[in-house]
């Protein structure tokens, strides 16, 4: 798998060249975040938004269909008694309805041949009044191609399924039935929206 194969040097993208991005949008879903809630993390990646969020929550469950990825996690996470680190399929995912009051699926989207059994499942496990919040990676406005590094990535193995711009990522969600309560969205090399969407 691809994302195994870059999981011992996906830091260097996440934390170097697209860091101040990345920071952002850490920031922001670190806000919304309050210290009674339980949390579920789906495509966590090597636990950059887990470790962020960790210390503020009551209890995380940071979960990847990546074997290398979890492994990564795992190093990073171990100091936090309140985290448990899972392999999960974000179209699949193991757990009662309404287990959660914040669910995270960040920059995984894109990358999914059914977004829409996803976000079932998402909202699913979510409990009602909690928040559903989905980070992706978006292009340049207007530009009429995908940036650099996300063709790259993409040659390399990654399967991208759909390229997201700041202006249409809030469409697709509500093209699917979801109301957006709201989007953040933060320019930068590798730019990203932020989608916020509380389960009524």
């Amino acid at each position: 798998m691809f994302w195994d194969r870059v999981s011992g040097v996906y830091d260097l993208f996440g934390y170097i060249y697209n860091g101040k991005v990345n920071r952002i949008m850490c920031r922001v879903i670190r806000d919304h975040i309050n210290e009674a809630d339980d949390v579920l993390e789906c495509a966590c990646g090597t636990g950059m938004i887990s470790a962020e969020i960790a210390g503020k929550c009551r209890s995380l469950k940071a979960t990847d269909f990546s074997k290398g990825m979890i492994k990564q996690a795992e190093r990073k996470l171990r100091k936090y008694p309140n985290v448990s680190v899972e392999s999960a399929d974000i179209t699949h995912l193991g757990y009662p309805d309404e287990s959660f009051d914040r669910v995270i699926a960040a920059n995984v989207i894109h990358l999914l041949d059914d977004p829409a059994q996803a976000l079932s499942e998402l909202f699913r496990v979510c409990r009602k009044g909690g928040m559903v919040i989905i980070p992706t990676y978006v292009n340049h406005e207007n530009t009429g191609k995908v940036n650099a590094v996300t063709e790259t990535i993409g040659k390399a193995g990654a399967d991208f399924q759909r390229q997201f711009t700041f202006s249409n990522y809030r469409n697709f969600f509500e093209q699917a039935g979801y109301r957006v309560s709201e989007i953040h969205s933060i320019p930068g090399r590798v730019p990203c929206a932020i989608a916020v969407i509380i389960k009524e």
